[in-house]
């Protein structure tokens, strides 16, 4: 069962003021925007025009990586609200992630600065390792070899961590996460000998058909905030979501609690994850939904409502990423 403290602390949420705190002493927003879209269909200036839109909404917390191809737009827009007067940029709260091909310690520095120089801020709020899988080193973010297998590389999570901990250090980035991380890769860390700086959060898909109550408790014993992605399940592609799993925002009990707060189904999946103290990242580039997915402070869920949503958990992942589970540190092979 969650905490009662993150349901206490939920309550107090409000659009304008909706952080909650991180183990490093820093602070995170618990909604923010993921601005991840397919670079062969998304058009130039999708990513940079909602992210202004949704500066304006009230978001200040951005959920971006490198590997997106789209993290000039989003630093562009964060830089026009903030010449504009609209926030400064400590209101503003970006998360950036190391990608599988540049784990090897003398690589993640650089990783970091090419994502700075790529946004042109000096900081990042949170950097995080995307998965634990490394691969090939190089200049192609999916290496693959002359039959179009995936190159793989030995992965070493704790070399990886030690220099997350210096660009920590040298003020790179403020606090250091991870990213669908299972129990053991986590205490790999956690356990690290001469550990300095302790994750402060872990990203993984969580949605009422997901609701990762193992991997939460773990992750609150441990003081270790779970950051949501795919909160309102996921877009339909076959290339890479597990279409086994039905349609989360056609669900008949979403649909009749929204009913009873005016509420459509999207905002009740968002408000029950952020009843439990889990960060919710919904990706959209439609202003429409931006708009209606920042609307959860102004009604909250009963003990009896939030129990029917925990009870729609089907424990089936949209996100499987089967093309890599023969890397040998794939995370979903373990029970959490």
């Amino acid at each position: 069962m969650l905490s009662d403290q993150s349901e206490k602390m939920s309550l107090m949420l409000t659009a304008e003021n909706h952080s909650i705190p991180l183990s490093d002493g820093n602070r995170i927003p618990i909604i923010g925007l993921g601005t991840y879209g397919d670079p062969q269909t998304t058009p130039k200036g999708t990513a940079r025009e909602c992210v202004k839109l949704a500066i304006d909404v009230g978001y200040r917390h951005f959920d971006g990586a490198l590997m997106y191809y789209n993290e000039h737009e989003v630093g562009q827009a964060i830089r026009e609200k903030i010449t504009d007067g609209t926030v400064r940029r400590e209101d503003i709260f970006y998360c950036g992630k190391l990608w599988s091909t540049f784990h090897p310690p003398e690589l993640v520095r650089p990783a970091l600065e090419r994502t700075l120089k790529t946004l042109q801020l000096d900081y990042v709020d949170l950097y995080i390792i995307e998965l634990p899988m490394a691969f090939k080193p190089g200049d192609e973010f999916f290496p693959k070899d002359k039959n179009g297998k995936d190159i793989y590389h030995e992965t070493d999570l704790c070399a990886t961590w030690e220099a997350l901990e210096a660009c920590k250090d040298a003020g790179l980035t403020k606090s250091l996460g991870v990213s669908n991380f299972n129990r053991r890769q986590l205490e790999l860390i956690l356990n690290k000998p001469g550990l300095k700086h302790r994750p402060v959060s872990n990203q993984v898909e969580c949605h009422p058909y997901f609701t990762q109550p193992k991997l939460l408790e773990f992750c609150q014993q441990n003081d270790i905030v779970i950051v949501g992605y795919s909160p309102l399940g996921t877009s339909r592609d076959a290339s890479w979501v597990n279409l086994k799993c039905p349609p989360l925002l056609e669900d008949e009990v979403l649909v009749s609690i929204g009913k009873k707060y005016n509420k459509n189904p999207a905002q009740v999946a968002l408000r029950f994850n952020v009843q439990r103290g889990v960060v919710v990242i919904p990706k959209s580039f439609n202003p429409q939904r931006i708009t209606n997915n920042f609307q959860i402070f102004d009604f909250s869920l009963t003990d009896d409502e939030m129990k029917l949503i925990e009870g729609l958990n089907k424990n089936i992942r949209f996100v499987e990423l089967l093309m890599w589970s023969d890397h040998p540190e794939y995370p979903f092979h373990d029970d959490y």
